[in-house]
């Protein structure tokens, strides 16, 4: 057994600070303050935490006043997944649409805007950029949440994103480790398994946490996939095989040197959870070498408590020693101490040296939009029809935060009506992307978007079509019915172009949303 160098409070103390736990509601309970001075030393904010920016700023000062040097953490990618603004959509593109421009000054400034908006308001570790190559099309969690396929591409803007957060003071944190773009399962719900070489892994997933490391990231995210070629038959958030002898170790044995901080994925996804449980999840990552460990989903002080008493069980059976949960515990607390602003920006929301760029993000859209078919194609004098074909979202995405071009050609063309349809309306079982629609569901839809939409232009709006078998078989049938119809996806672009024209926006940010809006309507020249 492990003798205890130290005090069992100094024990819970280090329990404690390795855990970033989520709450529920806009107002921190009483339980996370109370933890807040017992040792706990950061926590996540999520959608349900959010209602706008003064909300939250309140928020995070009363956590302050528990513990100034607090980490409040958020997933804050942009793009597609935002939780600052989860009830309108972000006012940035994502990581695909940068990528698409390809213009690392812009993805720069982008990211130091973002980490302004989120300085301001008190968030001090955003939980982001995605690292991913998404080297599989088919990739159902991280599609445009990568900047794209290639990865050297992937590394500069990776590099340039971290710097622009950085530059803002928010601390970056690099995923998923050591990549989750070859997938073709969502670790939120089972257990992605990469089968490449070792070779390919350097050649490819690495290259962009390589760069990530060269720019100073603060942290980085570890993934809950399983690389056999690294000679573990455990997924990468509880292998001590990636996290220290990959991540950790020296870049003269192979490593890639990395000192800062190592979070966790989400502990209650179950890709862990179905196979260790929280608490045993957390317990082999600490022992691993990971640092933090999210607890997010559940958002009580219960699963905070349990996982607690498990890491000091750990230790104090001889599971866990005690360095390495004391070693962890200080790699949160050097990063809580670098991340926490001076006492005058804190109180006043002032981000020294970064001055507002409010445009930069809808600017960014318009350069990622790729136009074709356009030829002859003259905007709509009067209201449209859209019809949207919704995806069931992952879990990162969530299901609350609106996208599409509706709401925008409403508002710019009077008397446009929208309608959104999702699998199970075209008889594809429960909406999923592997079935394809039926000829009923086929016809059904057809005529009814035809009654509805009259003489009006029609507008079809899609998400990954190239995933969706029923979204595919939906637009095929709309585009021989009405040859002039306006495509928009606001996906991944993989499929061929079709659509009188046909609008790739990278991504369904609000701001790609009303960039594709101005195309249809004349108002935006595209690229």
């Amino acid at each position: 057994m492990t003798t205890l160098a130290g005090s069992t409070d100094t024990l819970t103390r280090d329990a404690l600070a390795v855990l970033q736990p989520s709450f529920l509601g806009t107002e921190p309970p009483d339980w996370v303050l109370r933890r807040l001075d017992e040792g706990l030393t950061g926590v996540g904010l999520f959608g349900r935490n959010i209602e706008n920016p003064e909300q939250v700023a309140r928020l995070t000062a009363r956590l302050r006043a528990a513990r100034p040097d607090v980490l409040v953490a958020m997933d804050e990618e942009g793009g597609d997944v935002t939780r600052l603004e989860v009830r309108t959509g972000s006012s940035f593109p994502g990581n695909l649409a940068l990528g698409a421009v390809d213009d690392p000054g812009l993805t720069r400034a982008v990211a130091r805007e973002l980490g302004r908006r989120l300085a301001e308001v008190g968030v001090n570790l955003d939980w982001a950029p995605s690292a991913d190559v998404n080297s599989n099309p088919d990739n159902p969690v991280i599609g445009a949440r990568s900047f794209g396929a290639e990865p050297a591409l992937v590394a500069r803007h990776t590099a340039a994103y971290i710097e622009g957060l950085q530059d803002a003071g928010v601390s970056a944190c690099a995923k998923h480790f050591p990549g989750h773009g070859d997938t073709n399962v969502d670790s939120h719900h089972a257990m992605p398994r990469i089968d490449v070489p070792v070779e390919v892994l350097r050649e490819r997933e690495l290259v962009p946490f390589r760069a990530a490391i060269a720019a100073g990231t603060k942290a980085v995210m570890s993934a809950h996939i399983l690389l056999p070629a690294l000679r573990t038959d455990v997924p990468a958030t509880v292998s001590p095989a990636v996290l220290t002898g990959l991540l950790r170790a020296p870049v003269a044995d192979g490593g890639l040197g990395f000192t800062g901080l190592i979070i966790t994925d989400a502990l209650e996804m179950q890709a862990i959870a179905a196979t260790y449980g929280i608490e045993g999840g957390a317990v082999r990552a600490v022992a691993a070498g990971a640092d933090a460990m999210c607890i997010g989903a559940r958002g009580d002080e219960e699963i905070v408590l349990r996982t607690r008493d498990a890491l000091v069980a750990a230790v104090r059976s001889g599971d866990l020693p005690e360095e390495r949960l004391a070693d962890a515990a200080a790699r949160v607390r050097a990063l809580a101490a670098w991340s926490a602003p001076a006492p005058a920006a804190a109180a006043s929301g002032a981000v020294e040296g970064i001055a507002p760029d409010p445009g930069v993000g809808q600017a960014a859209a318009r350069r990622a939009l790729r136009v074709t078919g356009a030829e002859g194609y003259e905007p709509p004098a009067g209201p449209v029809y859209v019809a949207g074909f919704t995806p069931v979202a992952s879990i990162a995405v969530g299901q609350e935060t609106p996208w599409g071009v509706g709401a925008e050609l409403e508002r710019e063309l009077p008397g446009t009506e929208s309608a959104v349809f999702d699998g199970s309306a075209l008889g594809a079982g429960d909406g999923g992307s592997g079935d394809p629609a039926s000829r009923e569901g086929l016809s059904a839809l057809t005529a009814n978007v035809l009654a509805a939409a009259r003489d009006r232009r029609i507008v079809a709006v899609v998400r990954d079509v190239h995933r969706h078998p029923w979204m595919a078989d939906a637009l095929d049938a709309l585009l021989a019915a009405r040859p002039d119809t306006v495509v928009v996806e606001m996906g991944v672009p993989q499929a061929p172009p079709r659509g009188a024209p046909h609008i790739a926006t990278h991504g369904a940010a609000r701001v790609c949303g009303r960039a594709a809006a101005e195309v249809i309507t004349g108002k935006g020249a595209g690229a």
